[in-house]
């Protein structure tokens, strides 16, 4: 909203005046001369696609995508939601300049999405928000296929290589079990301006830095056990002894103690926790200001009445996203490789369907690289605005009409993380 008021203030062109603005960062043995919207798109949106990257893999090794069985549901959802939104934009804009936005309408915005099945509380059954989550990371996955594989033009092989080293050195030093996190920083840094020059996009970076984060801890059950007993015998040796020297030892211990406790978690996990308010309340903000400003005069919105593009996205995400999902959905579930959730009526997983076709964040990113012209660009965004909000709201209104309320569901993991907790 702040980014749509301040592009249409009166007899002012600020907004873009700012956003164009450059800032070159000159090290010698190389320079970045960009925007700020680039440092905003092609820079920090590294950070948020980073946090999605362990999310995927979170996903695919521990999470709902990793039974196959229980996979099938949402993978197939995320196929249909891909497919059949991007046909639905080509048959309107196939041969026409906006014929490479296709990608726009593919994409399902996880924060959006989640939250407005969180505002109906106990009306929606876990499993619902389960799938819907599942769907979403799957759909970045596929969005992120598309990135790097149809919106890259031109690519020097020479700094795709040295990208491709930077990252194999990463995982590596991460099967060594080199923990010195300026090192992994020094390499990420890198291998972001590696990508960055090479033509590929630079974001890819953080989805691969993301997907070779390990997701083990660096000590078993078995050795922090061991070592935590170690140590407490030391700082009741050292608190008996009441000596200087003894104190200081004391504090070495605890300082031993708290890195053992930080290693005894997982290294995705740390790094997800630590990143996650980072991205939520700075990175996508500023990235939904540098980008979400639209000049909405009558003359442009006309104009996007009348747009393919405009349309096809729209489209996209308002028929093609529940469309999709439902019909590859049903697919699955007839053929056998997938079961429909405990709870769930297929009028549900319609309605979920429409809370996907909310694309407000990676639609706008893909907006940007699909096309060179303003004009095209302005037009995709007011159609990303219409097809997320009109499908944001029927959505919530559909499954809150279907969904009566019902007793909060118990939660194995929040279960047991409180019962730990206790302990």
């Amino acid at each position: 909203m702040a980014a749509l008021v301040w592009a249409n203030l009166p007899d002012t062109d600020s907004y873009a005046e700012f956003w164009n603005a450059h800032l070159v960062v000159d090290l010698n043995v190389a320079e970045l001369d960009l925007s700020l919207t680039d440092w905003v798109n092609d820079g920090l949106m590294a950070i948020f696609f980073f946090v999605v990257g362990l999310e995927i893999k979170r996903e695919l090794l521990r999470g709902e995508l990793s039974d196959p069985r229980k996979a099938a549901l949402p993978v197939a959802a995320a196929l249909g939601g891909m497919i059949v939104p991007a046909l639905i934009y080509v048959s309107l804009n196939a041969g026409g300049d906006g014929a490479r936005g296709w990608g726009i309408p593919m994409a399902t915005d996880i924060a959006f999405a989640v939250g407005v099945l969180t505002l109906l509380g106990t009306r929606v059954p876990l499993a619902l928000k389960v799938f819907l989550l599942a769907l979403a990371i799957a759909d970045d996955l596929g969005a992120i296929a598309v990135i790097a594989v149809f919106y890259t033009d031109e690519i020097d092989y020479g700094w795709l290589a040295a990208a491709a080293g930077a990252l194999g050195a990463v995982a590596i030093m991460g099967r060594l079990g080199i923990r010195d996190l300026i090192v992994y920083i020094g390499l990420g840094v890198f291998g972001w301006f590696a990508l960055h020059e090479s033509g590929v996009h630079a974001t890819i970076a953080g989805v691969a830095l993301g997907l070779l984060t390990p997701v083990n801890a660096f000590y078993e059950d078995k050795q922090l056990e061991s070592r935590v007993l170690d140590l407490s015998d030391q700082l009741r040796r050292n608190e008996a002894e009441g000596t200087p020297e003894g104190e200081e030892l004391e504090q070495a211990a605890l300082r031993d103690l708290e890195e053992l406790a930080r290693d005894s978690r997982p290294v995705s996990d740390r790094l997800e926790q630590a990143l996650h308010p980072w991205t939520s309340y700075l990175i996508i903000p500023l990235f939904a200001l540098a980008n979400a400003g639209v000049e909405l005069s009558g003359d442009s919105i006309a104009d996007a009445v009348q747009s393919p593009v405009s349309i096809g996205v729209a489209l996209g995400l308002m028929l093609g996203k529940p469309a999709g999902i439902v019909l590859f959905s049903f697919a699955a579930v007839r053929a056998g490789v997938a079961t429909l959730p405990t709870g769930v009526s297929w009028v549900m997983l319609l309605a979920t369907g429409m809370i996907a076709g909310i694309g407000f964040t990676v639609s706008l990113f893909i907006s940007e690289l699909a096309f060179d012209s303003a004009e095209l660009i302005d037009e995709a965004k007011i159609g990303v605005f219409a097809g997320s909000a009109l499908m944001g709201v029927v959505g919530f209104a559909t499954l809150r009409l279907l969904a009566p309320a019902r007793p909060a569901e118990a939660h194995p993991v929040a279960d047991a993380t409180q019962e730990a907790s206790r302990s």
